[in-house]
């Protein structure tokens, strides 16, 4: 299952590792756009297979910033 952008924005935080385990609702990614702070959530829960975007990056809306497993 991807992850995807919600919103255009950059990378402010990555709260988890591969490896890790995810419940749903579990907020993954912060972005920051016009100096707001918007998380990103896990829609279900799993284990982060593989983290595509790094900190401080820039995403646009629809971008997959994370896979699960």
């Amino acid at each position: 299952m991807n992850i995807i952008a919600s919103m255009a924005g950059n990378v402010w935080k990555i709260t988890v590792a591969e490896g890790d385990k995810v419940s749903a609702g579990q907020d993954v990614v912060i972005l920051e756009s016009m100096k707001m702070e918007i998380p990103i959530s896990a829609d279900s829960e799993g284990e982060v297979e593989e983290i595509i975007v790094s900190e401080g990056d820039f995403v646009s809306d629809g971008d997959v910033i994370l896979k699960l497993k």
